[in-house]
């Protein structure tokens, strides 16, 4: 069993009520009720609602990321470059269905500048998808297409998996039989 800090715990508890209610529905009061404590309290652990919402997003596309890196600078060929960056987006939102919530639907809450910057890295990592696409095309591993519409499908096929494992009567679903499943619906549009 993993031991967690109050802070863990505090932050934890502000996912899933911003997941419940959404993020600008949610109260730093609503926060601290859900906590058992007066909403005072809640600034010893963050300064501001705002300041969850950066710390997750920016944290969370930060492990997006060096998975499309270390998977980039792989010698994989293409075709295992797309099923390790599918298997990578299933792990996450397994282990952390609320944060790619938060990704999926709360990022417009964002406050400039983080706003912007949060826009540079989402239109970066969809660039890294672009380019494994067009090795995968000019491999030959990969349909000649349309890399960018190709990238719009694919991940937004695979943005929605949150919420498999952010509701829990859905908890035991299993994410190798639902990489299975993803990776051969995708791959039946990709591969030559």
């Amino acid at each position: 069993m993993k031991v967690t800090t109050k802070k863990e715990d505090f932050l934890q508890a502000s996912l899933e009520l911003i997941h419940e209610k959404g993020f600008k529905a949610t109260t730093m009061r609503d926060i601290a009720d859900r906590m058992g404590f007066d909403v005072s309290n809640s600034y010893n652990y963050i300064k501001s609602k705002q300041d969850i919402l950066e710390f997750f997003l920016f944290r969370t596309s930060e492990e997006f990321h060096a998975a499309m890196n270390d998977i980039l600078a792989s010698s994989y060929p293409a075709d295992e470059k797309l099923k390790q960056v599918i298997s990578a987006h299933i792990k996450v939102a397994a282990k952390k269905p609320f944060e790619v919530a938060l990704m999926v639907n709360e990022w417009r809450n964002l406050k400039e500048p983080k706003y912007t910057e949060y826009i540079r890295l989402r239109d970066l990592y969809e660039r890294k998808m672009i380019q494994l696409l067009q090795e995968g095309v000019q491999t030959k591993v990969f349909k000649d297409m349309d890399v960018h519409i190709a990238t719009a499908v694919i991940l937004s096929s695979i943005r929605w998996l949150y919420t498999a494992y952010a509701d829990k009567s859905e908890a035991e679903l299993n994410p190798i039989e639902l990489e299975r499943q993803i990776v051969g619906l995708v791959f039946n549009g990709v591969l030559v």
